[in-house]
């Protein structure tokens, strides 16, 4: 690309909604250019970035024997009746009706159309294990888009989907698929991490899940690493356990605690640690059309992991509880804990850092008391346990035992699933088996966020001056820079580019009418991996080209015939380098 007739802007302005790094560097480098809320349209810069992670993405699943397809955008209605979705995105989902009144959705994903697809296709073991995979446009109507195309409500995505037979057939592919990913992110140079995900409602016995996270400073997601054993997870799914000392004994008695309603007041007062207190906390839980309220306990300063929760009880939806709720279920707010709670009225749970055998404080169901001394295991038969708890810095690991965990900041880009047999047994597909029974099929997915890969790119390697783009996804390899205004000269600076273009390399020629500086701080921004300079003023002393690192700022000179074979040696040697780094 010749930038005198390419299309390509650069500001120096930066976007007022614009808050993260890569967001701020896509505008102002020219990758994207914002339509509307959550919505970008990709430049050819940009568009040369994702089309580049596109390819890895599909040489390497290629390779792993899964077949491209491309679904619809816009799914029929009827499929997600079919699975019992329709009504369970939470308002996530678009949807619309055609002119015969037919209802359809802007997909926000993909299982219930490859699923119909494969139902139409595959009756017998035979024919599995199958992985079908595509890298298509998704939207999803998020309530408050940010971050630049990193939470936009329009994305691509990559979304593969495998079919078993059974658990053992399941287990192989998605350790095939676990591979196909690191060596996606490798390929690209990006440091990142694999951590142990939340199940989510789709979660079934024995399923495994785990995201591939880039990590990044300013990173969304919170990521608790043991250096110890290497566990590794997200906040979300993270379980950690705390050196803590309890009072195991005491008699259950009511205590006055005047205008004294959170833990912090009410252990002041009674002049107990806040551990040694149990924090009530009132949630209304709906499956289907029934409601139940929750009361999860937890020490007294811990704090509630609602993900945990919800993916425990497996509920379609999670709320805490209003004063109308507490107004209704006659409970004093601020007073509330689980002894001689009313049968049937909440479904208690521990939390599992809880000692059961330790003595508590809770709430006493009275305005202005608590009950000192509540021993779970003595004061209450039908005990209900899970892990709930919000997991910190420097917990002990709880898969080693020994490790402190620590906390990475990273960005998800990939996640790897097993869903079992949800979406065949709605949707009533069957295979047959080695024995001519029927049996619905189990399945896997694996997403990668095309677009936020990008985005988290960046988010990795960027500096005061802009991005610093790893050799594999760069838009291109060269940057080069020619100072002159002379015609002669400009012509030999041609011949060059021409020069380096045929010999399979992918350059940028700033041949614009502009100062040095403004071209020097285009290329910083952009951040391809070298930049070559070429300048008619030192060119005429030594007949020297500069070649530039972008990422080291290593400079070299040599002569004209030395110039490709130096790019290309030079290039490979940074690819090399990038992929060493990878996984953490």
């Amino acid at each position: 690309m010749k930038l005198s007739k390419g299309f390509w802007q650069t500001f120096k302005e930066t976007p007022a909604d614009a808050e993260i790094p890569s967001h701020k560097l896509m505008i102002r480098a020219g990758l994207i250019y914002k339509e509307a809320a959550g919505l970008y349209a990709y430049l050819p810069m940009g568009l040369r970035v994702i089309h580049k992670i596109e390819n890895i993405i599909r040489e390497e699943h290629n390779k792993a024997d899964c077949y491209e397809l491309a679904m619809t955008v816009l799914t029929p209605g009827e499929l997600w009746h079919e699975s019992g979705r329709w009504d369970k995105m939470e308002g996530q989902m678009l949807k619309i009706k055609d002119r015969a009144g037919r209802e359809l959705c802007v997909s926000p994903t993909n299982e219930e159309s490859v699923v119909d697809i494969f139902r139409k296709s595959i009756n017998s073991y035979k024919q599995l294990p199958v992985c079908l995979y595509q890298i298509n446009t998704k939207f999803r109507d998020e309530i408050r888009p940010r971050y630049g195309v990193m939470r936009s409500r329009e994305f691509t995505m990559k979304d593969a989907y495998s079919f078993h037979l059974d658990k053992k057939c399941l287990d192989d592919g998605y350790e095939k698929m676990f591979h196909v990913y690191s060596n996606i992110w490798t390929r690209m140079g990006l440091k990142f991490i694999v951590v142990d995900a939340d199940g989510g409602a789709m979660a079934f016995s024995g399923a495994k899940t785990q995201e591939f996270q880039v990590v990044a400073e300013f990173g969304e997601d919170k990521v608790m690493k043991c250096p110890e054993c290497g566990y590794a997870a997200n906040i979300e799914a993270a379980e950690g356990h705390r050196n803590l000392d309890f009072n195991t004994s005491g008699d259950l008695k009511l205590v006055d605690t005047p205008d004294k309603k959170t833990i912090e007041e009410v252990a002041g007062f009674l002049k107990v640690p806040e551990h040694h207190a149990l924090k009530s906390v009132v949630y209304s839980s709906i499956t289907g059309t029934e409601e139940e309220f929750i009361l999860a306990m937890l020490l007294g300063d811990d704090e509630l992991n609602e993900i945990k929760l919800k993916s425990y009880l497996g509920c379609d939806h999670l709320r805490v509880a209003t004063d109308a709720d507490f107004k209704r279920l006659d409970i004093p707010v601020g007073f509330i804990g689980p002894y001689n709670l009313q049968k049937g009225k909440f479904n208690v749970i521990y939390d599992r850092e809880i000692n059961m055998d330790a003595a508590y404080v809770i709430g006493g169901l009275s305005k202005d008391k608590h009950y000192m001394g509540f021993i779970p295991s003595r004061d209450d038969k039908n005990i209900q346990t899970a892990d709930l708890r919000l997991v910190y810095e420097d917990d002990r690991c709880a898969v080693c035992k020994k490790g402190t965990l620590k906390e990475i900041r990273g960005i998800e880009v990939g996640h790897i699933f097993q869903l079992g047999d949800k979406y065949t047994k709605s949707m009533n597909v069957t295979v047959l088996d080695k024995n001519g029974k029927t049996v619905n099929p189990i399945m896997g997915c694996y997403g990668i966020g095309t677009t936020r890969t990008a985005a988290a790119a960046i988010e990795q390697n960027n500096d005061k001056d802009g991005i610093i783009w790893p050799v594999a996804i760069a838009p291109y390899d060269l940057h080069f820079v020619v100072i002159s205004k002379n015609e002669e000269f400009m012509k030999m600076a041609g011949e060059v580019y021409g020069e380096l273009r045929k010999a399979g390399l992918e350059v940028v020629m700033d041949d614009r009418n502009v100062g040095p500086g403004f071209k020097f701080k285009d290329a910083d921004l952009l951040g391809l991996p070298l930049r070559l300079t070429l300048g008619e003023r030192d060119y005429s002393k030594d007949q020297n080209f500069e070649i530039r690192d972008r990422r080291t700022g290593e400079v070299k000179k040599m002569k004209r015939e030395k110039l490709v074979q130096e790019i290309k040696s030079w290039l490979e040697q940074k690819r090399a380098e990038e992929k060493k780094v990878s996984k953490v």
